[in-house]
């Protein structure tokens, strides 16, 4: 995958918003300057948006192991479309990418990283669901993905999820396309990893016959094997992805929202995508953020 240009993102760096507050009153503090020269954003004091405007840093929780999306470059930081939303969300802030830090959130981890406070938020293709939403509060969508199914290229005859009867399908702990084979596809004998990266090698040496997660993910696994992997079938589920955050804040889940609003409206969303992910996949419709 070529070089992420990050000048086509440029625009990112903190643009002047102020947040109503519901009670009436007026009171804000100012975000920190941020590296280059921009507008200062006003914060509700108090929030989430304004204490992390202040300290000039976050730490934002992705994925080191998924091309296009979230991979851990030969730099020592994180490239992808993911890393590149958590960028724009960072810039709203006035925070300078030099002063994210970046940690590694398997599927597993992701819920505990954010309950604890490890990480500020969350952006790791992390599907929404009813399930989720019981411990931690997402917003978005900003894209919409579906679970796939990948196989070596000599495979012939699984082209649905009803090809699984019997055949091993690797997937990850915590992950919703392993709860999907679980509960809906019994017959498949589950195998599961910690990172989907671990279930290359068993793909490779006939180990398991499948690996399944969402469509994108693997699309970027193929582009990187040389021919030696191909997404089978099509898409059998629908996977929004959101950015977690804690249950209780709300005022930041909206604060989000609104960035990714203005994202997809002024270009900055689809310009991520092109230089990420668009290398390789169709650009993809809108999605529309869900403010539950």
């Amino acid at each position: 995958m070529r070089n992420l240009k990050w000048a086509a993102l440029g625009a990112v760096a903190a643009i002047a918003l102020t947040a109503c507050s519901s009670g009436g009153s007026t009171e804000t503090t100012t975000a920190t300057e941020p590296a280059t020269d921009t507008a200062v954003a006003e914060f509700p004091a108090g929030s989430t948006m304004a204490a992390l405007a202040d300290a000039g840093a976050i730490t934002i929780g992705t994925k080191f192991d998924q091309p296009l999306f979230g991979l851990m470059s030969p730099s020592g930081t994180p490239e992808g479309f993911d890393v590149e939303i958590g960028k724009i969300i960072a810039g709203e802030l006035g925070i300078d990418p030099g002063n994210i830090e970046w940690v590694e959130t398997v599927s597993a981890n992701r819920e505990p990283f954010i309950e604890s406070g490890q990480v500020d938020l969350v952006v790791a293709t992390y599907t929404i669901n009813d399930k989720r939403k019981e411990i931690v509060s997402f917003a978005g969508p900003y894209y919409n993905a579906g679970q796939a199914m990948m196989t070596l290229s000599s495979t012939d005859g699984i082209t649905t999820p009803d090809d699984l009867a019997g055949k091993n399908v690797c997937s990850v702990e915590g992950s919703t396309p392993a709860a999907n084979i679980a509960e809906n596809y019994p017959e498949a004998n589950l195998v599961l990893y910690g990172a989907y990266t671990d279930c290359l090698e068993p793909l490779r040496n006939g180990e398991v016959d499948v690996v399944t997660t969402d469509n994108v993910i693997l699309a970027g696994y193929v582009a990187e094997s040389d021919g030696e992997f191909k997404v089978v079938g099509e898409p059998f589920t629908e996977e929004p992805y959101g950015i977690g955050v804690k249950l209780d804040d709300t005022e930041f889940r909206m604060w989000i929202n609104d960035v990714l609003e203005e994202i997809f409206a002024d270009g900055r969303w689809l310009a991520a995508w092109k230089d990420t992910a668009g290398v390789v996949l169709p650009d993809p419709a809108v999605p529309t953020v869900d403010r539950y």
